[in-house]
């Protein structure tokens, strides 16, 4: 006996299903992606390197500048501000992190 249209295209569904099922899951998600730190391992990582928050308040078209010349020179936000801020600092030497008195 003929199957109807409907059958047939639940019968495609099932097996797109069990194809699916039987796929596994890709490599960013679940076990193999690497866990984020959390806040406190994160801040051990940077007090490590060196850094120290500091937080100010800027311009929002300051700020979005800030992004989009970050992003045009891949970098991140943070790294391009504290080139920056380096370049704009007199008396500081970028190699010893220190600063003429």
């Amino acid at each position: 006996m003929p199957s109807k249209k409907f059958d047939l295209e639940k019968d495609k569904a099932k097996k797109t299903l069990g194809r699916l099922a039987q796929s596994g899951t890709p490599q960013r998600f679940g076990a193999a992606a690497a866990p984020a730190p959390d806040r406190r391992a994160q801040r051990r990582l940077d007090q490590a390197a060196g850094l120290v928050p500091f937080a100010t308040k800027l311009p929002a078209p300051l700020v979005a500048a800030l992004h989009a010349a970050a992003e045009a020179g891949g970098e991140t936000p943070g790294a391009l501000l504290a080139r920056l801020l380096q370049a704009g600092l007199p008396g500081y030497h970028a190699g010893t992190d220190t600063q003429e008195g």
